[in-house]
């Protein structure tokens, strides 16, 4: 995708050919800076400090971790302690243990002196395989808003509410939820997003926003609590939102309050669509309420926000009574049964065992 007329992928290489670089998502959207990583620690604190977020950019940059960690020590006990370092840098995104274990195949048979060039290829691979998956789910939601638009009066808008940021900042390119809204808005068809600002660190505000201005797709910003009003007077069409991990029968977690728009659509008879990469779906689990970890980040993400000062500052200020305790669950799981579809880079299915199998079937039986 384009800032500035300009395309941008979220994760590349510096011109040294061997250090990392990043968008820095704590910057925007008031200010588009970029990190340069030089270690597998350094990249492990960019998951750990949300420098980089989102499901599938977690996932490449954990695999570029161990690219830096093999250019520096490649023997098998540096090779295991990168990928435990890594793996604990987040709990809930099942990307990045997908990534992990495919960074781990692809190299524990090398010998020590092949692993950093084969690390590199095999990191590169991952981010023009996101690159590609996500297009490919653009191409699969589109009909979606095709079908809505051409029932609704010439000229009027699909109405699109969304959750958290699953565009193109949390992937290598295109995004998951956002990439049919792409393919939309190029194609000529009308549409309006609704973005939900996404407390606590409003991933929705700052970069959905961002992202959908930069594109020049019509947008507004609302709290968390509006979707549902909106969803009552008829000014949503439809909801899609992204996903960390999926288990196999179609449970859902997602950024917290995504559980809410899910209910809050199912009583209005609004479809709720869940957009993910395959490497999403962890088919270990069935039950997500039952066993997909949910983060418990620090509760100064609830206490304190940051913002744009008038003097032109980035300034973090206390918005919680001092003293008081803070509970911050950093996701939620949306049930199956309350989730109109997912749409993958293979096509849309029922959020069941059988409709992602009939979809997956070499991954569903592996």
């Amino acid at each position: 995708m384009k800032i500035n007329g300009q395309h941008y992928r979220t994760i590349w290489l510096a011109q040294d050919g061997w250090r990392v670089v990043v968008i820095d998502q704590t910057r925007l959207p008031f200010r588009f800076e970029t990190v340069t990583l030089g270690s597998a620690e350094q990249a492990a604190d960019a998951i750990r400090n949300m420098v980089v977020r989102g499901a599938p950019l977690i996932g490449a940059t954990a695999a570029y971790g161990v690219a830096l960690a093999m250019r520096a020590d490649a023997a098998d006990p540096a090779l295991e302690a990168a990928l435990a370092l890594l793996a604990a840098t987040r709990p809930t995104a099942v990307n990045l243990r997908w990534a992990l274990e495919r960074m781990r195949q692809a190299l524990a048979p090398l010998p020590p002196p092949d692993r950093a060039a084969a690390a590199y290829a095999e990191a590169a691979a991952i981010c023009d395989e996101d690159v590609a998956l996500c297009r490919a789910i653009g191409e699969h939601g589109l009909p979606l808003i095709r079908e809505i638009a051409a029932r609704k009066p010439a000229g009027q808008p699909v109405n699109i509410l969304t959750h958290c940021n699953a565009g193109w900042i949390a992937t290598v390119d295109w995004g998951t939820a956002l990439a049919p809204i792409y393919l939309a808005h190029d194609a000529g068809l009308p549409v309006h997003v609704w973005v939900d600002e996404t407390r606590p660190r409003n991933q929705g505000a700052a970069l959905t926003a961002y992202e959908l201005g930069a594109h020049g797709v019509p947008h507004a910003v609302i709290v968390d609590n509006a979707g549902g009003h909106l969803m009552q007077r008829g000014q949503v069409d439809m909801v899609i939102v992204g996903t960390d991990r999926t288990t196999a029968r179609g449970d859902v977690a997602n950024k917290i309050g995504t559980y809410l728009k899910a209910l809050a659509a199912h009583d209005n008879g609004v479809p709720f669509y869940v957009a993910l990469p395959s490497p999403t779906i962890d088919w270990r689990l069935a039950d997500g309420l039952a066993d997909i970890p949910i983060e418990e980040r620090a509760g100064r993400e609830v206490s304190h926000v940051a913002g744009l000062a008038e003097d032109g500052e980035i300034r973090t200020v206390r918005v919680a009574a001092p003293g008081s305790a803070v509970a911050n669950p950093a996701f939620d799981v949306t049930p199956a049964r309350l989730v109109t579809g997912l749409i993958t880079e293979r096509g849309v299915c029922a959020a069941s065992s059988e409709g992602l199998a009939g979809l997956f079937p070499d991954l569903a039986q592996g």
